[in-house]
């Protein structure tokens, strides 16, 4: 696409919205539009949030900001001088922040890359480009906009990767060849910044070059050790590639699956979306949880081979997954709720692959997979179908027979898995006091495992009333 010259961007971007009240608001300032909100303009994406930049303190530039447009103004970081201005509603936000050299040019240099490096003055609308960051964006190329980028805010690293997933740009040689050389700092942000970005990245329309990009830098060894080894492990005869490839591989079929829900999951592709599409957490919504938890499914498979007689095995890599999983996103500060749902998805991941032989399912053994897997019913099954495409073996595990078989218990249980995500676990008859008035029992583990048992029995159609249920438990508790 053409992109528009200076005197055309300064004029569109002025026109944005929003920035007739924040030039109204800064009237008598020197303030710039900078970074995305120009790069966006500049590309005739739509505009919610504006990046400012003003010379002196950023708070009450931010807070006059908030006035004018009805919105809250806070401090972003005690680590360099910047506010934001936001809507209660979160429909937009200006970040306002402080010019960091003697002039805007001096600033602009400072900055990650040059396709962010352009700005526009608030009063008069002139778009300054010192470093051609309007060509690099045609272009589509990520360049440094000098030799300390990196090394200045070592989170870069990151979103030069997230940046490719983003807009399908490349890094040019200099830059990448920089990075590399900066890879081993990528650990020092805080890490709630580089969960934001790595979120990012595996939300954007294509995460799998985000990630090789990730790769190409050296950002896995530094900052996600747990996908960085998993490079040249090799699998048994069930898998064709090693573990790294296969994990890719699973995350690309994941990808598959939300393009082409209706192949995977019938006539329940619809509420299959309509749940993907779920906040989650850390402003990942549930489809980028479950490419993450692809990414992370066998991170502890380095750890757990073993080989005998040519019979390579990883057993329990799916609970110490999960314990890795954990304390890698409590390093990323991430929320219990984000880290819980990774981490039951690692832990559960096997489960399914084991019940085809078995098929067909009788009511105790779907329930007892919804209730073992639950909150994630869905989401992991979704993961079992990818993980099996993935491997392509010459195993008996990878032959045609079993992935079809796979692929129809799946979609069978996507459907059971959506019914209890909208229903919840069957209901009891009687509640846990009174079942345990009736039976003489005192609360405790023996009262929890008659629950369990009744709600299964419930699942099963094996009971239909209190009565039924009291008799039941009876039962239950006499044969031992």
């Amino acid at each position: 696409m053409s992109l528009p010259t200076l005197e055309e961007l300064g004029t569109l971007a002025l026109a944005a919205p929003r920035v007739d009240s924040v030039r109204d608001a800064l009237a008598g300032n020197l303030a710039w539009l900078v970074g995305g909100v120009v790069r966006d303009v500049a590309l005739g994406r739509e505009v919610n949030d504006l990046d400012v930049t003003v010379a002196g303190s950023p708070e009450t530039p931010a807070r006059a900001i908030a006035r004018a447009l009805d919105g809250v103004a806070f401090e972003l970081s005690e680590e360099f001088p910047a506010w934001r201005a936001k809507d209660r509603d979160d429909a937009w936000q200006v970040d306002v922040a402080e010019l960091r050299a003697d002039s805007i040019e001096g600033d602009l240099a400072l900055r990650d890359f040059t396709v962010g490096a352009v700005a526009v003055d608030l009063e008069s609308g002139e778009a300054m480009d010192p470093l051609r960051g309007l060509a690099d964006l045609e272009s589509g190329l990520i360049r440094a906009c000098g030799p300390t980028s990196f090394s200045d805010d070592p989170l870069r690293l990151m979103r030069a990767a997230r940046l490719v997933s983003q807009f399908g740009w490349q890094i040019d040689g200099p830059t990448l060849e920089l990075a590399r050389a900066t890879a081993a700092r990528a650990g020092e942000p805080a890490g709630e910044r580089s969960l934001a970005e790595l979120i990012l990245l595996i939300g954007s329309r294509d995460p799998m070059a985000g990630l090789e990009a990730m790769d190409r830098i050296g950002l896995f060894e530094s900052l996600l050790p747990e996908i960085g080894q998993l490079h040249d492990v090799v699998q048994g005869p069930n898998h064709h590639l090693d573990v790294y490839g296969h994990t890719m591989e699973v995350v690309e079929g994941i990808l598959r699956i939300e393009s082409d829900l209706e192949r995977f999951t019938g006539d329940r592709a619809a509420e299959v979306s309509e749940l993907l599409g779920q906040p989650l957490a850390d402003g990942a919504t549930r489809a980028a949880g479950l490419r993450l938890g692809a990414l992370f499914h066998d991170c502890a498979k380095p750890q757990t081979r073993t080989e005998d007689g040519g019979f390579v095995s990883f057993r329990g890599h799916d609970r110490l997954g999960a314990e890795q999983i954990t304390n890698r996103f409590r390093e990323l500060r991430a929320s219990r709720k984000l880290g819980g749902y990774l981490a039951d998805l690692a832990r559960h991941h096997l489960i399914l692959g084991f019940m085809v032989t078995s098929r067909p399912l009788d009511r105790r053994q779907i329930f007892a997979y919804l209730d073992r897997t639950d909150p994630v019913s869905v989401d992991v099954t979704l993961l079992t179908v990818a993980d099996r495409m993935a491997a392509r073996g010459t195993a008996n595990i990878a032959s045609q027979e079993m992935v079809a078989n796979h692929m129809e218990l799946a979609r069978e249980m996507v459907g059971y898995g959506l019914d209890w995500e909208r229903n919840g676990p069957p209901e009891q008859f009687l509640p846990g006091d009174a079942l345990a008035r009736e039976l003489g029992i005192k609360p405790g583990p023996e009262l929890g495992e008659l629950l369990k048992e009744l709600a299964a029995a419930r699942y099963a159609g094996e009971i239909n009333d209190a009565n039924e249920a009291v008799e039941h438990a009876r039962g239950f508790l006499k044969a031992g």
